[in-house]
Order: C-alpha cells, then structure tokens, then sequence
C-alpha cells in the first residue's frame, strides 16, 4: 500500500473522526461509528477513496 494521505490530512481525518465517533456516543446513536472510518484512513496514511482519481495529499520533497 502507497500511502497517499499527508500529515495535515491525517490530522484532520483523526480530529474530525473522533468528534463523530464522540457525538455519536454522546447522542447515544450507533451512527457516531462512522467516525472510526476517518480515524483508521488517517491512522494509516492510505485512503482507497483516493485511488480512482489518483488524489495524493502527501509531500513530495523531490517534486519541481
């Protein structure tokens, strides 16, 4: 698996993930587990939503 998901992007997979999950636990509605798709995605910095388009949000340090 090529990681295509940057460190900006994993951040804000996890900090929303967890909100929902939270929200969800909170509102007592078993919804708020979609908040562990985000969280896993960014835990392991590879998204398969981002293959059909070729999307990457990781730094490339030797791109020009």
């Amino acid at each position: 698996m090529k990681k295509n998901v940057g460190k900006t992007d994993k951040m804000i997979r996890i900090i929303v993930g967890a909100i929902i999950l939270l929200l969800g636990l909170l509102a007592g509605s078993w919804w708020g587990l979609i908040g562990i798709l985000p969280i896993i995605t960014g835990s392991l910095g590879w998204c398969p939503a981002y293959l059909p388009f070729g999307i990457s949000t990781c730094e490339n340090k030797f791109q020009r």
